[in-house]
């Protein structure tokens, strides 16, 4: 096929139209920073928690300094994302309930708050990105730290408490698998061990081993399952996707967006399809980027592509010798490393509507 007669034509823009567009970044650059403070230092909770507030109330409800607190309420609402009320002196600002559910409602499938934490731990390592870029290497997960390890675990958790168990069982032969008694599970790259124990409280016979390499999202998972009361039947380890293969047999195998992170996903896959017992299948759910690379893209396309040139690329370079992935893994990619992973099938299973992701079932009948 002629490359040039498929190539997405440029688009047009004027200087000053390009201009408007970086000013427009930055005001939103500020806004999702200025969220971190309000995630951070409680502030949002506190006036869900206590209704309209003067900074002077805000900061002592939050043990905050008011000067602070005053600058970021008038900025807040100076961007229309609290209220203030200019009838009273001094000022009260307060959260509508749309906002607040989107910011601080940790049950909700809207629930956003923790997403500037991700951006804000890139920020002291940004030195380091730029000797990565320039010669090679990366930033681990560990070294981004809690904000980046929190955000990804507390975005997903509403989706895996509420969605994973109803998807699943529309899946008729993966929940008949997994409803058998004694059926054992594997969870590998659990994160913060939402996905583990949604799966566990969804099929109560069942035992699940969990596979991690960060140490704290570990300890992370362990003090959840035990919160949650599933800590019998749930196990999770310090380990890479290759010990799967001697921990199994396992009836189904999960990863929860972790595939494309990894520095070397076909031998995960391996290790994966080695663990499987006889007509066990692995699911994978990843980003439901585009089919392929076309230029422009969807919005979705777009901040995968944020999230890959700040974590997910870093961090799997970080441990060479890496696939270097990225976050917008195609569809077609994830098949390449299926296949030489000795897999013999991928399908796309009709799990839709399920936040930003595509799952995939693998298979080696």
């Amino acid at each position: 096929m002629n490359a040039q007669a498929t190539a997405t034509p440029p688009t047009e823009t004027t200087t000053d139209a390009f201009a408007e567009r970086v000013f427009t970044s930055a005001l939103a650059t500020t806004e999702l920073l200025s969220m971190y403070f309000g995630d951070r230092l409680g502030w949002y909770q506190c006036l869900v928690d206590h209704g309209p507030q003067t900074a002077d109330e805000l900061a002592r409800r939050t043990d905050t300094h008011p000067r602070y607190a005053r600058e970021w309420l008038e900025q807040q609402a100076a961007y229309g994302i609290l209220d203030a009320d200019l009838t009273t002196d001094p000022v009260r600002f307060s959260i509508s309930p749309a906002v607040a559910e989107v910011l601080t409602d940790t049950n909700s499938l809207a629930y956003l708050g923790p997403l500037p934490r991700m951006f804000a731990a890139v920020g002291p390592h940004l030195s380091k990105l730029l000797d990565a870029y320039r010669h090679g290497g990366g930033v681990s997960w560990a070294e981004f730290g809690a904000d980046a390890r929190e955000t990804q675990a507390a975005l997903n958790r509403p989706w895996f408490e509420q969605q994973l168990a109803p998807a699943i069982a529309r899946i008729d032969h993966l929940h008949t698998r997994l409803s058998r008694p004694g059926a054992r599970i594997a969870d590998v790259g659990f994160g913060g061990g939402y996905s583990t124990i949604a799966l566990a409280r969804a099929y109560p016979e069942a035992t699940l081993v969990g596979f991690d390499v960060d140490d704290e999202s570990v300890q992370m998972a362990r003090r959840a399952a035990d919160a949650a009361g599933v800590a019998d039947r749930v196990e999770f380890l310090r380990a890479d996707g290759d010990e799967a293969a001697t921990r199994g047999p396992f009836d189904v195998v999960f990863a929860f967006e972790c595939i494309h992170d990894m520095p070397r996903p076909v031998d995960v896959l391996t290790a994966a399809r080695t663990s499987l017992a006889p007509g066990g299948t692995m699911v994978v759910m990843d980003e439901a980027v585009s089919d392929e690379f076309a230029g422009p893209a969807d919005d979705l396309d777009k901040i995968m592509y944020g999230f890959s040139l700040f974590v997910c690329l870093p961090d799997s370079m970080s441990s060479p010798p890496s696939a270097a992935t990225g976050t917008v893994m195609r569809p077609s990619v994830l098949r390449s490393y299926a296949e030489e992973a000795g897999f013999t099938r991928v399908d796309v299973l009709p799990i839709e509507d399920f936040g930003f992701f595509r799952f995939y079932e693998l298979g080696a009948d």
